[in-house]
């Protein structure tokens, strides 16, 4: 996942970058300091959103 990826995902469920931090036990800074190069994002942050969208769907059911 990129950072363009992660930002547009966040921005489309309404959640902000500290918020996610909050949400997923992890520092701001860190999910701050993430990029595609030095920095890559972690593989399981794609499966949380993923399961984070699908958790939200059924709460509006």
């Amino acid at each position: 996942m990129l950072k363009a990826d992660l930002t547009k995902i966040l921005k489309d469920i309404n959640i902000s970058k500290k918020e996610f931090a909050n949400l997923s036990d992890i520092s701001y800074n860190t999910v701050n300091n993430w990029d595609d190069e030095t920095k890559p994002i972690p593989a399981w942050v794609e499966s949380w959103l993923y399961n984070f969208i699908k958790a939200k769907s059924y709460e509006e059911v």
